[in-house]
């Protein structure tokens, strides 16, 4: 059985003693994005030419951002990323609403999504004349992020082993797609590359959908600010989360930017925005009969992308409870293991949830909007707090000309893309503001009546009971339809 207790800041500062996690951050970074975003940027930018620029300035954007996060991570050196530093910058209500919103829709929408983007790449081959069934796409992805929470709650080294070898894995397959299109441009494969054709647009250029492409681009660099929420977990912070960033965003550019020229030496623009998979039509154009390896490198990728995301979000979670901006079951972690278990299932049980929902594209746009909204409200904080504390300790310091260059590109890129999608993105912050009264009722409201604990403890158990029977059902009703379907 497991023993749980609810430990302090110093207690938690050694959950774990593992080695510096200079490949998590890629790890983390390239998951499906990089297999599903180069649509989204080539169909915003209207060329191949500035869908590249927006490749290049979303990976320098990402870099200035992580070195914001870096002064930050070492100044409130707390777990718990943006929540934390928002929270003690801007006050409870900020935090809380980024606590919000990453619960109620943010992670469990992303590990959903690139769950099922694994079970779909590792289904189609067993499909190659049609879809694999919903159903199946729902299982595998259920069993996935089972297998992923079970690991994640045994051991943070098991966690972060699992991460490095994807890490590699993943690596190793771009690098074979990124080969394979210098030897393209060898055969004088690069027609969309040369000036002439590389800024023919294909539709008329847009300032609010080149907006999008950069919104689409910076989901495929999400999980960039991954040791941020570990924080307190790492050894030699000062020096270990600089070294980081410092390795790993130009490793993710390179490969990202070079891995899109390879895709347009194989693909014409209306070829690569006519396919759904754009790896696996690129290994069916050069691969030939070894174009199986693109599905089980897009497999692996995902795999390590939601186990990064579990591991990430967990953390998040644990950060918030211990805030008591959350149950305090979730601030606990296990004796012997060091591992936040209940975050752990709280994170997997939400996400599951999410699987009972097939139209996630929508949901992964506004989720997009409200995670760039509070990246930049993160790093105005930073020049809020050399304001307000200039003389607090900062083992990490840059200039404050790098929080602005951010804050201007975050000031383009929402006005922008409010303006091409307003219902996207003003539903995500009508979402987001649904926290308010929950704030002021559960937080901020101190001497609550006893009625009031006693009616909110009811609902919240009887809902939790309901939600694990629930989703009980539904695995059944699915493994049921399967084994009718085989």
């Amino acid at each position: 059985c497991f023993v749980y207790s609810v430990v302090s800041n110093n207690c938690l500062c050694h959950m774990n003693n593992h080695p510096p996690l200079l490949l998590s951050i890629p790890g983390n970074i390239i998951g499906s994005g990089i297999f599903v975003s180069p649509k989204g940027v080539m169909e915003n930018a209207s060329s191949v030419g500035l869908a590249l620029i927006v490749w290049i300035v979303t990976g320098i954007i990402t870099a200035i951002g992580a070195l914001c996060y870096a002064e930050l991570g070492v100044t409130i050196p707390k777990s718990g990323g943006d929540y934390s530093y928002v929270k003690d910058i801007f006050g409870g209500l900020a935090g809380f609403l980024r606590l919000w919103i990453a619960v109620l829709v943010i992670y469990p929408t992303n590990q959903a999504v690139i769950a099922l983007t694994f079970s779909n790449y590792v289904l189609q081959p067993l499909f190659p004349t049609c879809f694999p069934p919903e159903n199946g796409l729902r299982l595998l992805a259920a069993v996935c992020l089972l297998l992923l929470t079970w690991v994640n709650c045994s051991s943070v080294r098991w966690a972060t082993r699992v991460q490095d070898i994807f890490t590699a894995g993943k690596l190793l397959a771009l690098a074979l797609i990124i080969i394979m299109g210098i030897v393209q441009i060898c055969k004088g494969e690069y027609y969309w590359l040369e000036p002439a054709h590389a800024f023919d647009p294909f539709q008329e250029y847009d300032v609010g959908l080149i907006a999008l492409a950069f919104l689409q681009g910076s989901f495929a660099y999400g999980g960039w600010n991954f040791l941020n929420y570990v924080t307190e977990e790492l050894v030699d912070p000062y020096v270990n989360l600089p070294r980081a960033i410092f390795i790993s965003i130009p490793l993710v550019t390179f490969v990202y930017v070079f891995a899109n020229i390879a895709y347009v030496t194989a693909m014409s623009p209306q070829e690569l925005l006519a396919s759904n998979a754009v790896a696996v039509t690129f290994g069916e154009k050069l691969l030939g009969v070894m174009s199986w390896i693109m599905p089980i490198s897009v497999a692996l990728s995902t795999f390590g992308g939601v186990n990064g995301s579990l591991f990430t979000s967990s953390r998040l979670f644990f950060a918030g409870a211990r805030e008591g901006h959350l149950p305090s079951l979730l601030a606990m972690i296990h004796v012997k293991r060091c591992t936040p278990i209940p975050a752990l299932l709280f994170t997997c049980l939400s996400t599951l949830l999410m699987l009972c929902t097939s139209d996630m594209y929508t949901l992964i746009n506004y989720v997009g909007f409200i995670n760039y909204l509070f990246y930049g409200v993160t790093v105005a904080g930073q020049i809020v707090l050399r304001i307000k504390a200039p003389d607090m300790h900062r083992p990490i310091r840059i200039s404050l000309v790098w929080p602005v260059i951010y804050l201007l590109f975050w000031a383009f890129l929402l006005i922008f893309s409010l303006y091409s999608e307003p219902i996207v993105c003003g539903l995500g912050m009508a979402i987001m503001l649904t926290g308010v009264p929950v704030y002021f009722l559960g937080v901020y409201w101190d001497n609550k009546p006893e009625c009031f604990n006693s009616f909110v403890g009811k609902s919240i158990k009887n809902n939790f009971v309901f939600t694990i029977n629930w989703n009980f059902l539904q695995m059944n009703s699915t493994l049921f339809n399967l084994c009718c379907f085989y």
